[in-house]
């Protein structure tokens, strides 16, 4: 049986931060790191991934529950135009999909979400030498301090959702 790709854009904090955070994921088959944007008044390009997955490996809610929880989802701030808080969706039955989670998902917060659910419009990935930034860069200052306790927490909280090949 072939197993289908579906794919899914999230966006909130750096995305070199969540590229590192997603490719560390199973069933998680691409990581595309740039910028999306999506229709009027959120046609800004802001910092965010493409994420293309299997969905018989990983199911929609998990990749949500770890997008939310490794970003600033219930924080306003004054960098929400460059780094937007939100989950873009590539159809209206996948947008039905993700708004129907969301109570599920607000649920382990305290404050409310901020997080937009958004239908995907463009994308413009990053150029080559900022791809795969943690897994070429893990020494730096950056990632030491902004992605590797993120990468901890998924340790912590969704150590079954990691990659066997990704943990070790």
């Amino acid at each position: 049986m072939k197993q289908s790709l579906e794919k899914i854009g999230l966006g909130g904090g750096c995305h070199w931060c969540t590229e590192a955070v997603f490719q560390t994921i199973k069933g998680v088959q691409l990581v595309e790191q740039g910028w999306i944007s999506s229709t009027t008044p959120n046609d800004t390009f802001s910092e965010a991934v493409i994420v293309h997955y299997r969905k018989e490996q990983i199911d929609l809610l998990t990749l949500l529950q770890i997008h939310l929880h490794t970003h600033s989802s219930t924080s306003q701030h004054t960098m929400r135009k460059k780094y937007r808080s939100a989950i873009y969706s590539f159809s209206k039955m996948q947008m039905q999909d993700i708004l129907e989670l969301f109570p599920v998902l607000q649920r382990a917060f305290d404050q409310p979400l901020i997080t937009q659910v958004l239908p995907f419009q463009g994308f413009k990935k990053n150029i080559e030498k900022y791809q795969n930034y943690y897994s070429s860069n893990p020494q730096l200052a950056f990632c030491q301090t902004y992605i590797e306790p993120k990468l901890s927490f998924l340790q912590r909280h969704f150590s079954s959702s990691i990659s066997k090949a990704k943990k070790e």
